[in-house]
């Protein structure tokens, strides 16, 4: 029997593939022990507890940007980290740690390598993160989502949810749209900003709700955890529908409900539209070395996709580019058929394979 834990941390950009790959490894080999190591401030114990994997938390230990403060306070917390993973480690005899960039992984990587592990690395990102960059001179095996961004990396793609690479989002539009509670006909916009919502989005969105609801455009708009609002969906007379949830867990319904997205340009996100092949509105979060703009290229120079800077990202443009792009049949099919593959779709199980054959 294998044993594995799969380090992530943060986001659900990194929680999300640790997860997918887990299933991938357990369809191939049920008899393997699968653990997610996360972090205790980041999403891990919220998305791992509900899939039945096993969860292992690790004190949060960012990597400082700056010199400051917690500069200064970074050192005992990551070497008190890379302790406890080590402990956890070498008390259940793990053979192989696959890790995904989040706040457990650089710990996850050290340790593994004192131990004398197989250590395999994805980087999902454009840009790799310092924790991977670490990871990265401690192993040979590299795995990547975009060609170029690892030196020596294989590049496999992102790992995805079955779902997600099985759908037919046109024959599930049906369906989907019964599960939202949004109108059976008509254009349905759909808005998202990752796992914690986008203020930015959110606000430009709703005050151009107007606009959109009398153009007959339906809205689902998962506004974040703690954004919920106190009015509720709205519906007009004309049965459109504005529908607000903080998060959504059946991202493939959405995608299948849907005939447009707005979302941020985080790399699972671009993934999964690039596979689904819906039509998408990205708004690339400015952070780091603008890695959410170069995760969109790909899509957005194949004309599958738009994108417009989060400073531009006003009601105004929500009503002069989103709303005729939403209500324009014949742009929306010529994108969607124009859309360019990412990667390869079989990257959790690509991950799961070379895993089982580390040790």
């Amino acid at each position: 029997m294998v044993k594995f834990v799969l380090a992530a941390g943060g986001s659900a950009g990194h929680v999300y593939p640790a997860i997918n790959t887990a299933r991938a490894i357990l369809d191939l080999d049920p008899q393997a022990n699968v653990t997610i190591m996360g972090t205790e401030r980041g999403l891990d114990a919220d998305l791992v507890p509900p899939t039945g994997l096993a969860l292992e938390l690790l004190p949060s230990a960012p990597f400082p940007r700056k010199l400051d403060g917690q500069a200064f306070r970074f050192p005992p917390k990551f070497i008190a980290s890379v302790h406890l993973a080590r402990r956890f480690l070498k008390a259940h005899s793990i053979d192989v740690v696959i890790g995904f960039g989040g706040y457990a992984s650089a710990p996850a990587y050290l340790a593994a390598k004192s131990l004398g592990l197989c250590i395999i690395v994805h980087e999902a990102n454009s840009t790799a993160g310092i924790a991977n960059k670490l990871g990265a001179t401690l192993t040979p095996h590299v795995a990547a989502m975009f060609d170029g961004v690892i030196s020596g990396a294989r590049v496999i793609g992102m790992p995805l949810s079955t779902d997600i690479v099985e759908l037919d989002r046109h024959q599930g539009q049906a369906k989907a749209r019964e599960y939202f509670n949004l109108p059976k006909t008509g254009p349905v916009l759909l808005v998202f900003g990752g796992s914690q919502g986008a203020q930015s989005i959110n606000a430009a969105i709703e005050a151009a709700l107007p606009q959109l609801l009398a153009a007959g455009v339906s809205v689902l708009h998962a506004v974040g955890t703690g954004n919920i609002g106190a009015s509720g969906p709205v519906i007009d007379s004309a049965g459109v529908v504005y529908r607000t949830v903080p998060f959504i867990s059946r991202m493939d319904l959405a995608y299948c409900a849907a005939d447009l997205v707005v979302a941020r340009a985080g790399a699972m996100t671009v993934a999964e539209i690039a596979t689904v092949g819906v039509p998408a509105v990205f708004v690339p979060l400015p952070i780091g070395n603008g890695e959410q703009k170069r995760n969109a290229q790909a899509l957005t120079s194949a004309g599958a996709a738009i994108e417009i800077e989060n400073s531009a990202f006003t009601p105004d443009t929500v009503v002069s580019k989103v709303l005729p792009l939403v209500l324009d049949n014949q742009m929306l099919t010529k994108m969607a058929e124009t859309r360019r593959e990412m990667s390869p779709t079989n990257a959790a199980k690509e991950l799961a394979v070379w895993g089982l054959s580390c040790p």
